[in-house]
């Protein structure tokens, strides 16, 4: 009986290398996994429209896809299971914007490669192929090893550049757990910034450096650790002058953000948005989300300009283009592109006024964890009377992530009232009461102005029910509340 990676290879040999490649990541260097799962997807889609002689009209995989769709190639299910394995694989690129752990990760990466396999046999019998019987061999551990071996002993630099890239990761999940653990504490711990994120950024940053050299991606890496800071003293200069000499080299991320640095200006790049449209172009037509997303941008905001300026000849098709690049970047899961396309339903700027597509766009950006989406549909729940307890749990945990990435004074004073008022299910005047004093921290002028009457509000309400005489345990929290209260007034 042949083993799965021979199952795939048996379908189409051009596939089985990046299934095994993925594979055997999945376990140590998850991101990597699910980027070898997004190019095993963009191969698979090219060997559906071979055999069926159809010539892509677009590089994006999403476009592809629904290419395969329309020209009804593959049914509703294989459109589906391959967005799916596409959405994975955003995830691997970008784990940062996902807010993912490193077991998340792992979890997504083995679940991709059992949807791989499940797709692949219903793929099957469709070019006239028998079904063989395979089994799936276990993931494993040893990839890990075998790339330390090779970047250590072997001077390899596609090893190195790959160990940079996991331990980069590694580096990600650990700032925002330490940046967690610093919320609830109110305090920095040094000690396992030293043994954790720092550490694992300055590991990564060396070899990124080693490889660099000989290794584009490498030295955009390189670049990019340079320009954070990842060993300490941030060298923008150097760090941008490496990411545009891997741009001319061709690395889709470094052309990306060549782009943006001339969209907005840098350290070492001034506003100039003929360069920033032909970078943002190139990395938009090879797919990159951010590129796209700042490609509708740049149009969008050319577009205001004419408005603004009050041309007696505004060119519309800047806004047809801005709509166009920015829905592409939204279908492609890039969370900020699809809270911007809700904004533009809601005003009709991408056609007429659709406010059942403003909110689609807006929740999945909310589930993707753009945090002024997130705002807005808690908000929205918690002024809708008829909310589920589901809907109600859910924008409680937005308010909380709100709060927990953007340190957000408006999330503050709304997870405090709906606590104090019971628009939750429950009554938790300790921690509207610990909100409100946190929202004093980050509010703005406007804001302050909000939190005063609430801030006596919820003293008084406290006070009343104080005077009720209330369980020892309920006495005892309102207490607390109450000294909070007094100690901030």
């Amino acid at each position: 009986m042949i083993n799965d990676i021979e199952f795939i290879e048996g379908f189409a040999s051009e596939l089985s290398e990046d299934y095994a490649s993925a594979k055997s990541y999945v376990r140590d260097i998850p991101t990597q996994a699910l980027v070898f799962v997004r190019s095993f997807t963009h191969k698979l889609t090219m060997v559906l429209a071979q055999r069926q002689q159809l010539h892509f009209s677009s590089p994006n995989l999403y476009d592809r896809i629904e290419q395969l769709n329309k020209a009804r190639l593959i049914d509703v299910p294989t459109v589906r299971a391959l967005h799916r394995l596409r959405g994975d694989g955003n995830r691997g690129a970008h784990p940062e914007k996902y807010h993912l752990t490193q077991e998340q990760l792992i979890a997504i990466a083995e679940k991709s490669i059992k949807n791989i396999l499940q797709l692949i046999e219903k793929l099957y019998p469709q070019f006239n192929k028998n079904l063989p019987e395979y089994r799936f061999v276990e993931f494993d551990s040893l990839a890990g090893r075998d790339l330390c071996y090779r970047a250590v002993m072997q001077n390899d630099v596609e090893a190195q550049y790959l160990v940079g890239m996991s331990l980069k990761a590694k580096a990600l999940m650990l700032q925002e757990q330490e940046q967690a653990l610093e919320r609830v504490t109110d305090k920095p711990n040094k000690d396992a910034k030293e043994q954790g994120a720092e550490q694992s950024f300055a590991q990564a940053a060396h070899w990124f450096a080693l490889a660099a050299e000989h290794h584009h991606q490498a030295l955009y890496e390189h670049g990019v650790s340079l320009l954070h800071g990842y060993q300490g003293q941030a060298q923008p200069q150097q760090g941008e002058q490496f990411i545009a000499e891997a741009a001319e080299h061709g690395v889709i991320d470094a052309k990306a953000l060549l782009g943006y640095f001339y969209l907005v200006g840098s350290h070492e790049f001034e506003v100039e948005l003929d360069k920033a449209k032909h970078w943002l172009e190139l990395a938009a037509k090879q797919e990159n989300a951010e590129a796209m997303s700042n490609l509708g941008v740049l149009y969008y905001q050319q577009y205001q300009q004419q408005l603004q300026s009050e041309l007696d000849n505004i060119d519309s098709s800047l806004l047809r283009e801005a709509s166009v690049w920015i829905t592409k970047a939204a279908e492609s899961g890039y969370a900020h592109a699809q809270y911007h396309l809700s904004l533009m339903f809601e005003s009709g700027e991408a056609g007429e006024v659709d406010n059942d597509k403003a909110d689609y766009w807006l929740n999945e950006a909310a589930q993707h964890g753009q945090l002024d989406a997130m705002l807005r549909c808690a908000s929205d729940t918690l002024n809708c009377e008829q909310a589920t307890k589901e809907e109600l749990a859910r924008a409680e945990q937005y308010l909380h992530d709100v709060i927990r990435y953007g340190h957000n004074a408006t999330a503050m004073i709304e997870l405090s009232v709906a606590l104090a008022d019971g628009m939750l299910g429950r009554i938790d005047v300790v921690q509207s009461a610990y909100l409100l004093t946190l929202a004093k921290q980050y509010a703005n002028q406007e804001q302050l102005h909000v939190i005063e009457p609430l801030w006596h509000s919820l003293l008084t309400q406290v006070n009343s029910v104080i005077e009720l005489n209330p369980s020892e345990q309920e006495l005892k929290a309102l207490q607390y509340a109450k000294e909070i209260l007094s100690q901030e007034s």
